[in-house]
């Protein structure tokens, strides 16, 4: 029987470099194509409702930004039984909570993948909501998908470039958040503040509603604001 392969990007593409998984299963949907045995699939943040096909999957790769440690940009594939360990070692969100469980579950009912590869790249900056992919992580996409395609190939699995590559319409993620689109659409920093808003703090709505429930003394929104609702 043909063995069923299973490519996985997997992330947050509000958060920065979080969604490098997401985007690196996106550019390679774009601009590569497979046999019919091969699923390419923008997982993002939904954790154990990936389980039913992670356990129809001979083969799994799984692109996702992972904190090794190392240099920001660093690539590290990581192989088998030793997967579930590095995603659980230093947890960034909860998608990786959720994606262990995956894994777990898999195992437990007796349909774990033969072969499982993570292909996961340290980022360079998570705490930025609404930003992209930092340019050094960005580069790091098709260096990370010619690895998995390096290791593909010992299952005879190969992808094909594609002579054009496929229109943002037909991408993954859909065309309002394929990266170019979202690139162009999304707010600036000054627009819309990536940290945490102090348009919240100014408003006179939000100080009424703090004469009913007062903020504690020593929260950080108590150092912005006094307690009659002013700077």
């Amino acid at each position: 029987m043909t063995p069923k392969i299973l490519i996985l990007g997997i992330g947050n593409i509000l958060w920065a470099d979080e969604g490098f998984g997401v985007r690196a299963v996106e550019h390679l949907d774009r601009h590569f194509q497979f046999d019919d045995s091969v699923t390419l699939m923008d997982g993002g943040t939904q954790g154990i409702y990936l389980a039913h096909h992670v356990q129809q999957a001979d083969i799994l790769v799984v692109f996702d930004a992972i904190d090794y440690g190392l240099e920001p940009g660093t690539i590290k594939l990581i192989e088998g039984d030793d997967v579930p360990k590095f995603m659980g070692a230093k947890k960034m969100s909860l998608h990786q909570t959720g994606f262990q469980e995956v894994l777990a579950m898999a195992e437990m009912l007796g349909d774990y993948p033969d072969h499982l590869l993570l292909v996961g790249v340290q980022p360079v900056q998570l705490e930025d909501y609404g930003g992209s992919l930092r340019e050094k992580t960005r580069a790091r996409i098709e260096p990370a998908i010619t690895l998995a395609l390096n290791w593909l190939a010992r299952f005879e699995v190969h992808g094909e470039r594609r002579e054009q590559a496929r229109d943002a319409s037909e991408s993954l993620a859909g065309a309002e958040i394929e990266m170019m689109a979202y690139e162009n659409q999304r707010p600036s920093a000054a627009e819309a503040s990536r940290v945490g808003d102090d348009r919240v703090l100014r408003d006179r709505n939000f100080h009424l509603s703090n004469r009913t429930h007062p903020v504690d003394p020593g929260s950080k929104i108590a150092c912005d604001v006094d307690h009659r609702g002013k700077y």
